[in-house]
């Protein structure tokens, strides 16, 4: 087993947590791991493990051991009978959705980044959007955790079953993921249409745009009354992938290059952003391109930023963005990344952002490095007067007085946590936050 002392610090993708642990594990099986958990407890340590440092918040910090999951990767087995595959917890997204293309097959449904490992971006409730189909954590048919005690714990349906119910999104609590299996369907088309919309139009047919679509989502440009919204439907073909230029101009280009062009400029000169923005978002212009699931579905994102995302009830959400638009124009705040709204079904899982309620999203960016508090803290109250539920690996200042407010089996979850791990093995400063002691 590859130990390392705990010289060096761990960063996260935007650069807004560090951590400097004891000591630092790469455990490459999930015996290996179960070693690294038993050691850690003999030294008195925590354990986290990290994927790719993703989330804006501290959830995978730890001052004890920090297990990096680089040699957990890999497909164990894909089940045509049963429709699933199985793969190691550090294995990356975009490595899964390749892995299974050649093969034929496909996850139904994924978030727009697809740098994260399996078990972070579980973990953490990451999705996409969608009018049937729930987040990438509500695929899973099974998997497999390394517990406190250092025993491997297999749950599915089936086994485990009240462990399955919570460790599909298990922030880390429950123990450390070692294995997850997915349902998978056979590889299918999706048609993408893009298209610039009025402000008012959108929010004015939301709850028909969202009825029509199998995954709907707009992007509200801030100081503009303009939107980009973004249809994706199954169809038969043929495959028709966005042109090489028009696709790098739109996707390169316009949403890194040039982006990260504007987004400097409106650090350093803050009140540019108003006019740049009115600009750029009318730059935009329809497009529509078919390709296989993970081709539509994600995209590179190399401009830095912070987030902020909250679920809500879906009937509250045009009312909520509305209220975001106003409260941008009314401050000095000057925002130069958009607001995205995206959808998902309920679901039953107990501490995710659509447990048992139909949902629609919000989520706030900031450019790396300016400052976000006044903004976010803003948002925040108009969120949490929703009824909102924080992304668990977004900016949020929520704790758990108000988790047990929103979320109907939070105490399912303390419980559980409780029982597996009594004495906190898997603890650290977010969880006492978000789950309390």
């Amino acid at each position: 087993m590859s130990g390392a002392n705990g010289s060096s610090t761990w960063r996260n993708w935007a650069g807004n947590i560090t951590a400097r642990p004891a000591r630092e594990v790469s455990p490459a099986s999930a015996a290996e791991l179960a070693e690294a958990v038993r050691r850690a407890a003999e030294d008195g340590l925590t354990v986290k493990a990290v994927g790719t440092g993703h989330s804006f918040t501290a959830a995978a910090a730890t001052d004890g051991v920090l297990i990096r999951p680089d040699l957990l990767t890999g497909i164990r087995e894909i089940d045509r009978a049963a429709m699933t595959v199985t793969v190691e917890a550090g294995t990356p997204l975009k490595r899964l959705n390749a892995a299974l293309a050649r093969e034929g097959l496909s996850l139904t449904n994924m978030g727009d980044i697809m740098e994260q490992t399996v078990a972070g971006a579980t973990s953490t409730g990451t999705h996409g959007t969608g009018r049937d189909s729930a987040s990438i954590a509500a695929q899973i048919k099974g998997l497999e955790l390394v517990t406190a005690d250092g025993s491997l714990l297999a749950c599915s349906e089936k086994e485990n079953p009240e462990v399955f119910a919570a460790a599909r999104i298990g922030l880390g609590a429950l123990g450390v993921v070692t294995a997850i299996t997915f349902a998978v369907e056979p590889v299918f088309l999706l048609t993408a249409r893009e298209e610039p919309m009025p402000f008012d139009k959108v929010t004015g047919e939301f709850d028909a745009l969202f009825a029509e679509n199998e995954h709907f989502e707009f992007y509200w440009f801030p100081h503009t009354g303009n939107c980009n919204t973004k249809r994706n439907n199954r169809s038969a073909g043929p495959v028709a992938p966005p042109g090489k230029l028009s696709g790098w101009i739109e996707d390169e280009f316009m949403s890194n290059g040039l982006f990260q062009v504007v987004c400097s400029l409106g650090r350093a000169v803050p009140a540019t952003i108003p006019s740049i923005a009115k600009i750029s978002s009318r730059a935009l212009s329809a497009r529509t391109y078919t390709d296989i699931p993970y081709k539509v579905f994600t995209s590179p994102r190399r401009v830095r930023f912070v987030e902020m995302e909250y679920a809500l009830p879906r009937e509250a959400v045009v009312g909520a963005l509305r209220e975001v638009k106003a409260l941008v124009e009314r401050s000095p705040l000057r925002i130069s990344f958009p607001v995205e709204v995206r959808t998902a079904p309920a679901d039953d899982i107990a501490l995710s952002t659509a447990s048992a309620r139909e949902t629609a999203y919000i989520a706030v960016h900031m450019y790396k490095g300016t400052p976000y508090q006044a903004y976010f803290t803003a948002v925040e109250r108009i969120m949490t007067a929703h009824a909102g539920r924080p992304h668990w690996g977004k900016v949020h200042t929520r704790d758990a007085a108000y988790f047990a407010e929103v979320y109907p089996r939070f105490a399912e979850f303390t419980a559980l946590r409780d029982r597996l791990d009594p004495e906190r093995r898997f603890g650290n400063a977010y969880l006492r936050r978000v789950l309390g002691e």
